[in-house]
C-alpha cells in the first residue's frame, strides 16, 4: 500500500532543537548544553526541503525555546496543518525513577529532586500526545532524538484514543545516548539526514526501518554500552510520504508568508498576545505612577488636579493609539527571582506551601516595578531521612557518589531553609553532625507555632463529655479507657520514620524506658503497613465504616480541623484527647548555609531573611492559624478561635512542648528493632522480558540493592531469581538466605544476577516463597516480608485457579507480600499484583509511584537497618 502523499495540502513541520540551556549547574541544572543539536536543525530542514514534500514556508524552526514558547509553537502547528504535521524534538530527555513518563526538557528546564514536579519547565510527552490528538492533519509524525526516547512508546500505547501519531524514537527505552561531535549533528539525526539525502522516495515505515538498520550497521552504542536501537510505533497501514523520489519541489502557497521559530502564529493570535502582554505592562506602569504621584496630586488645587487627570488620560490614550509596539516598549521586564528552597516535614508541607504561596504575591516580596523578589520551592521528605542527611551525608548531598547514599534523590535539593516539625531535630543533627559537614544550621531561638499530639477518638468512645475528662492523663491511660469502652477498639499511628509527629507519639507510647518497645508496638499493630502521614491515616480510616467506628488515631491536633477534607461525608465524628506525656509539634525556622556555595550568599541571605520575617510574623502565621495551629506562648491558645467546638479543647492546660535529642533517637532505634531482626525474601523476575527493566538504579537488581539499606547486620535475607524452562526449577538462589554485610550482598548480586532466555512462573514462585517463610517463622514473631519484583509479562500464569491458590496460601501464612510491578497499572484494582498484596497484608507498588522509595520503606519496616 502506497503511503499517503501530502503534497498540495497545507502541511507543517515544527523542528524543535534545544542546544542551549539556562540551567546547567548542579544541583538543579540539566546535564549540559548540546551544541550538536543546532546542526540537527540546519541539516534536517535542508534534507526535508530537498525531499520535495515540504516547502520553505511549511517548516518552522524553533531553536532552544522555553517551555511556553514550545507549547505556543506546538499549538500553532496543530491549528494550521491539514495534510502532514511533522513534530521533531532534539534535546535532553528525562524520566522519573518510576520511568512512567518522558519529559522533554526545554531551555528553561530545571531538575528539583524529591519534589512532586521533579522536571520543571519540561513538557510531558503525554501532554504532547494530548495536543496532537486534536490535530486536523491527515497524518501526524513525531520524531524524538533524546535520551530515553524509547520510553515514549509505552505512553503512545497507553493513549488508545491518541494514536494518530506515527512515532519514531532515536533509542530504546531506559537508555541514554551520547550527543556525538559538537561540529556535526547527533548520531541519530545524522543518519536520518543521510537517508533523506538519498534520491529516493521515503515513507515513514521504510524510513524508520532504514534508520534502525543504519544505526546497527554503523555500530552505535548507548551509554550502557548496549546496541543503539531506534524504535518506531504506528497503527497498522498508517504511512505517509516524507520525501519524494523525483520531480520539482512544490512551490509554497503564495498566501503563506515564510516564517521561522515560534512566531508562526495567526495574525489575530499575535495581536492578542501583544495586547495581553501590553495590558500587564500598562497595569504595572500605572501602579508605579500611582504610588509616586498620589502625594503630589492630593497636594494640588482643583485646577492642578484637573490638569493632572487630563495629562494622564492623554498619555494612556496615546499608548493605546500607538499600537502594540509602544506597549511592547513600555513593558516591564522582570528578571527571574532568586529561588529559595524550603525542606519541611511531610505533615507540615501543605501548610508551609500555603504560606509560601501567599508570600509570593505579598507586597513584601514585590518590587516597585511589580516584579517578584524571591521564588519559594517547598518540598518534604521523610523526617528520619532529613535528619540523617543533614547529620551524616552533607558531602554526598553536595555530590552523590553512589546509589546507596544519595540525598538529592531520597530527600531533595540542598535546602536553604529547613522547617522540621520538632525543634529537637536541630539538636539531633548538630549534636552528632559529621566533622566534615558541608551544611551549617542557623536555627531561630525558638519555634513559631505549636500543635499538640492528640488521640483522635470516635466521639462515642471518648473518655468523657467534659473538657476536663480529655486532658491531664498519660497516653497509655487514654488507650486503656478506650479499650474498656470497646474491646475491639484499636489505636493506629503513622510511620515514626516518616514524620516527627509519629515519632513523638511513639515517645509517649514507649514511656520513659519503662515499657518494652515490642509490647508497645503490639498495642498499635494493624494489618498492612502504617500510613506515611497522619493526614493519610485520617483519610483512609473512613474507607471501612467498621474500622472508622472503633479506631482512634494518634495525630497532630491541627489535622482535626484541616485534615478532614477527604471522605468528609462518611467520617465518624471525633474528639481530641490530650495526653500529658506526648510532646507536641514545634516547627522552627532554620537557615541552612552550604560550604562551597557562596556565589550568591548575600542575595540568598537577604531572600531567606525576608521570607523568615514574613512567615514568622502576623501574615505568615495566618496560614498556620487557618490550618488549626496554636501559639507558642503560655497556655498555647489557638491562633484562630473559630476552631473551638470542632472536637478540640480551647485551653487543654500544661502540655509538653519538646523532648530531648537523645530520647527521640533512642525511641527511633527501639522502634526499628521492636520486633527483633527481620526476614526478607526477594523474588526477582529474571525472565527474558526483564531485559528492558534490568540496568540502572530503577531496574530490578537496582531496586533490590537500594532497599538493602533498611536491613541491618542481624536481619536475614535472600534473593531468588525467578525464571526457568518447562520442567526445570522455577527459581534459583542468587543470594542464599542468611545474614550478610550489605557490601558483600551487593557484590554477589552484581556478579551472579542476569536475565535468562526463559519465562517466569509467578504462581509457583510465590507458593514456594510463602512455604519457605512460613517454615522460618515457626519459633518466633520476627517480622517477615516477601518482595516480588516483576514486569508482569508472565502474569498469565497468575490467573484463575493458580491465582486462587496463591491468595489462599497468602491468607493462611500471613506473611506480607510486596508486589513491585515495573509496568504501569500493575496495582490497579482487580489486577493479580494488587490482589496478592491485599490478601497477604502487604503493599502493591507499580510504575505509577516512586518504586525505589516505596520499596525501601517496606523493607525498612521489616528490618533493623537505617531505613
Amino acid at each position: 500500500m502506497s503511503p499517503f502523499d501530502p503534497r498540495g495540502q497545507v502541511n507543517r513541520a515544527l523542528l524543535v532543537g534545544v542546544s542551549d540551556y539556562d540551567n546547567t549547574e548542579p544541583p538543579h541544572g540539566v546535564p549540559g548544553n548540546l551544541p550538536a543539536v543546532r546542526h540537527n536543525l540546519t541539516e534536517l530542514k535542508r534534507a526535508l526541503l530537498r525531499g520535495g514534500v515540504l516547502g520553505e514556508a511549511e517548516i518552522v524552526v524553533s531553536d532552544s525555546p522555553t517551555q511556553d514558547e514550545f507549547v505556543d509553537a506546538l499549538h500553532a502547528a496543530v491549528d494550521e496543518a491539514r495534510g502532514l504535521l511533522l513534530v521533531y524534538f532534539a534535546g535532553h530527555g528525562a524520566i522519573p525513577s518510576a520511568a512512567d513518563e518522558l519529559f522533554l526538557q526545554l531551555r528553561n528546564a530545571r531538575v528539583i529532586a524529591g519534589d512532586h514536579a521533579v522536571f520543571r519547565s519540561s513538557e510531558m510527552f503525554t501532554d504532547v500526545l494530548g495536543v496532537l490528538g486534536s490535530a486536523k492533519a491527515h497524518h501526524v509524525v513525531v520524531v524524538l532524538d533524546c535520551c530515553f526516547a524509547g520510553n515514549a512508546a509505552r505512553l503512545w500505547e497507553a493513549e488508545a484514543g491518541r494514536r494518530r501519531a506515527l512515532l519514531l524514537m532515536s533509542v530504546q527505552a531506559n537508555h541514554r545516548v551520547d550527543a556525538g561531535d559538537d561540529a556535526s549533528p547527533t548520531p541519530f539525526t545524522g543518519e536520518l539526514v543521510r537517508l533523506l539525502d538519498e534520491s529516493r522516495e521515503w515513507g515513514f515505515q521504510d524510513l524508520a526501518e532504514a534508520v534502525r538498520a543504519r544505526m546497527k550497521q554503523v555500530g552505535h552504542r548507548t551509554l550502557r554500552d548496549a546496541k543503539w536501537e531506534p524504535q518506531s510505533r504506528a497503527e497498522p497501514e498508517a504511512d505517509v510520504l516524507l520525501a519524494a523520489a523525483t520531480g520539482p519541489k512544490r512551490e509554497p502557497d503564495p498566501k503563506e508568508e515564510p516564517k521561522s521559530g515560534s512566531s508562526r502564529l495567526p495574525w489575530w493570535r499575535r495581536l492578542l498576545d501583544a495586547i495581553r502582554n501590553a495590558g500587564a505592562a500598562v497595569l504595572a506602569t500605572l501602579a508605579v505612577w500611582a504610588r509616586g504621584a498620589r502625594t503630589w496630586f492630593l497636594g494640588r488645587g482643583v485646577l492642578g488636579r484637573i490638569t493632572a487627570v487630563a495629562t494622564a488620560l492623554g498619555v494612556l490614550v496615546g499608548l493605546v493609539l500607538g499600537g502594540v509596539t509602544v506597549f511592547g516598549a513600555a513593558r516591564v521586564s522582570c528578571a527571574p527571582p532568586l529561588e529559595v528552597r524550603v525542606l519541611t516535614d511531610p505533615d507540615l508541607e501543605t501548610t508551609v506551601r500555603a504560606a509560601a504561596n501567599a508570600y509570593l504575591t505579598a507586597p513584601e516580596n514585590t518590587t516597585d516595578e511589580g516584579c517578584r523578589r524571591t521564588g519559594i520551592t517547598v518540598y518534604s521528605a521523610r523526617a528520619a531521612d532529613a535528619v540523617t542527611a543533614l547529620r551524616e551525608q552533607t558531602d554526598a548531598w553536595q555530590q552523590p557518589r553512589d546509589e546507596d547514599t544519595n540525598p538529592q534523590r531520597d530527600v531533595g535539593p540542598q535546602p536553604d531553609v529547613w522547617i522540621p516539625a520538632a525543634a529537637t531535630d536541630v539538636a539531633r543533627v548538630t549534636a552528632e553532625q559529621d566533622t566534615r559537614a558541608y551544611a551549617q544550621l542557623l536555627p531561630d531561638t525558638g519555634p513559631f507555632a505549636y500543635s499538640p499530639l492528640v488521640l483522635a477518638v470516635p466521639k462515642k468512645l471518648a473518655a468523657g463529655t467534659a473538657d476536663a475528662d480529655r486532658v491531664g492523663s498519660p497516653l497509655v491511660r487514654f488507650m486503656n479507657d478506650l479499650h474498656n469502652k470497646d474491646k475491639a477498639a484499636e489505636v493506629h499511628r503513622p510511620d515514626p520514620e516518616f514524620t516527627d509527629a509519629a515519632l513523638l507519639a511513639t515517645v509517649g507510647l514507649y514511656g520513659t524506658g519503662t515499657v518494652d518497645a515490642a509490647a508497645a508496638e503490639q498495642r498499635v499493630a494493624q494489618a498492612g503497613p502504617p500510613s506515611s502521614t497522619a493526614a493519610d491515616l485520617l483519610c483512609t480510616l473512613p474507607d471501612d465504616n467498621a474500622v472508622d467506628n472503633r479506631t482512634a488515631a494518634l495525630a497532630p491536633e491541627f489535622l482535626m480541623k484541616s485534615g478532614v477534607g477527604c471522605d468528609r461525608t462518611t467520617r465518624v465524628p471525633r474528639v481530641a484527647e490530650y495526653p500529658d506525656d506526648v510532646p507536641g509539634l514545634t516547627p522552627i525556622f532554620v537557615r541552612v548555609r552550604w560550604r562551597e556555595a557562596d556565589r550568591d550568599t548575600q542575595a540568598r541571605d537577604a531572600a531567606v531573611a525576608g521570607f523568615r520575617a514574613w512567615l514568622t510574623g502576623r501574615q505568615g502565621l495566618a496560614a498556620f492559624a487557618d490550618a488549626g495551629f496554636r501559639s507558642t506562648g503560655e497556655g498555647h491558645a489557638l491562633l484562630d478561635t473559630k476552631h473551638v467546638g470542632s472536637g478540640l479543647v480551647s485551653l487543654p492546660g500544661p502540655l509538653p512542648a519538646t523532648t530531648g535529642q537523645q530520647t527521640m533517637d533512642t525511641v527511633l532505634t527501639e522502634y526499628r528493632g521492636a520486633d527483633g531482626p527481620g526476614r526478607v525474601l526477594f523474588l526477582l523476575d529474571s525472565s527474558g522480558s526483564m531485559g528492558a527493566w534490568w540496568d540502572g538504579p530503577s531496574g530490578g537488581p537496582g531496586l533490590v540493592k537500594q532497599s538493602l539499606v533498611g536491613l541491618g547486620d542481624q536481619d536475614e535475607y535472600g534473593v531468588w531469581a525467578v525464571a526457568g524452562i518447562e520442567g526445570a526449577a522455577k527459581h534459583t538462589d542468587l543470594l542464599p538466605f542468611g545474614r550478610h554485610r550489605r557490601t558483600d550482598a551487593e557484590r554477589t548480586i552484581d556478579s551472579r544476577v542476569g536475565v535468562q532466555d526463559a519465562e517466569a512462573d509467578p504462581h509457583a514462585a510465590l507458593l514456594a516463597a510463602l512455604d519457605d517463610m512460613a517454615h522460618r517463622g515457626i519459633d518466633d514473631d520476627h517480622p517477615q516480608l516477601i518482595v516480588y519484583i516483576t514486569d508482569d509479562e508472565d502474569n498469565n500464569r497468575l490467573t484463575g485457579a493458580n491465582l486462587d491458590d496463591v491468595l489462599k496460601k497468602a491468607r493462611a501464612v500471613n506473611v506480607p507480600v510486596a508486589m513491585v510491578s515495573l509496568a504501569g497499572g500493575g496495582c490497579a484494582a482487580g489486577k493479580a499484583d494488587a490482589r496478592v498484596s491485599q490478601a497477604s497484608g502487604g503493599r502493591c507498588l507499580d510504575a505509577g509511584g516512586e518504586l525505589g522509595a516505596g520499596l525501601k520503606d517496606e523493607v525498612a519496616r521489616t528490618g533493623t537497618g537505617e531505613g
